[in-house]
């Protein structure tokens, strides 16, 4: 009588795994018994992840802005896989481009909307089919900016709005294949993005005049302070990891995660609020007076 053959993991692919929450839902996930497919940029952060989780960690060279490595890296997974297909993806691959939208250059803007926007559609677009052979799940991680827009960050803003939209679309979508889709809405978490923002803040080249560019001047200075003080103040990345997990697992998954009090107020009643008092709120959240 042969003997029963080893059940393989299941497979999981995750965008923007170098570091922060992606690197963390990697090994999280690893350690659940998932194979995971990590998406780095660089090589040497594919290693660093894989010498940490194991056998079951398959860094996968891709660049969300890039259509052709895209392809490749759908190819790969698709022959790994085979008829088993792909459990899950999680589309965590994101950037934030900061400043006031009236010095914001359209290229910055544009920049934005390509990594977290229309990378994440590309990707899920890629991978559908061998997510379809599983009937796997996807999940994208959104943020309470794609609820309510604070200040200075209109453009990541922006593009946490659209996921929402992009999200709610593929959920009605894919019902026929009894596909699950779900977004994250974290409210601040502690990871080095808070210390690329402050960066890209001070590096960035703003449009506009001298006289305008001035006027923002005291604004921009007390959102860069707010911002360190978020980086240090923000959840643990563990509360993300957690929900990441969830939406992968869960006999029912649920369609939408806010995490922490402000994104559950801002997920059932931002509408509600008078938009003076929301702003003031806003406002205050970022460091502003």
């Amino acid at each position: 009588m042969t003997p029963p053959q080893p059940v393989p993991p299941r497979a999981v692919f995750i965008t923007g795994t170098s570091s922060g929450i992606g690197a963390a839902c990697a090994l999280d996930l690893v350690e659940r018994g998932f194979r995971v497919f990590a998406g780095v940029r660089q090589p040497a952060d594919g290693e660093r992840l894989r010498q940490s989780a194991g056998e079951n960690l398959v860094p996968v060279l891709v660049d969300v802005t890039d259509e052709g490595t895209i392809r490749a890296a759908a190819a790969e997974i698709d022959a790994a896989v085979g008829f088993a297909g792909l459990a899950g993806l999680v589309n965590n691959a994101g950037i934030v481009v900061p400043g006031p939208l009236e010095l914001l250059p359209t290229s910055a803007f544009r920049r934005q909307l390509e990594v977290n926007v229309l990378g994440t559609h590309a990707v899920t677009r890629a991978l559908l089919p061998s997510i379809r052979r599983a009937q796997g799940r996807i999940v994208i991680i959104g943020s309470i900016s794609g609820l309510v827009a604070p200040p200075f960050i209109g453009a990541y803003a922006a593009s946490k709005h659209a996921l929402e939209g992009l999200a709610a679309a593929l959920r009605a979508e894919l019902v026929p294949w009894r596909i699950r889709v779900s977004i994250i809405e974290p409210d601040s978490i502690a990871t080095p993005i808070w210390e690329k923002l402050d960066h890209t803040m001070s590096e960035l080249d703003y449009d506009g005049s001298p006289e305008v560019r001035q006027a923002y001047d005291e604004a921009f200075r007390q959102v860069r302070v707010g911002s360190m003080r978020l980086g240090r103040s923000g959840s643990p990345t563990s509360t993300v990891v957690r929900a990441v997990a969830h939406a992968l697992s869960a006999r029912w998954p649920k369609a939408h995660y806010p995490l922490g009090w402000r994104p559950l107020l801002a997920f059932g009643g931002a509408r509600h609020v008078p938009p003076a008092l929301l702003d003031r709120i806003l406002r205050r959240s970022m460091g502003l007076r």
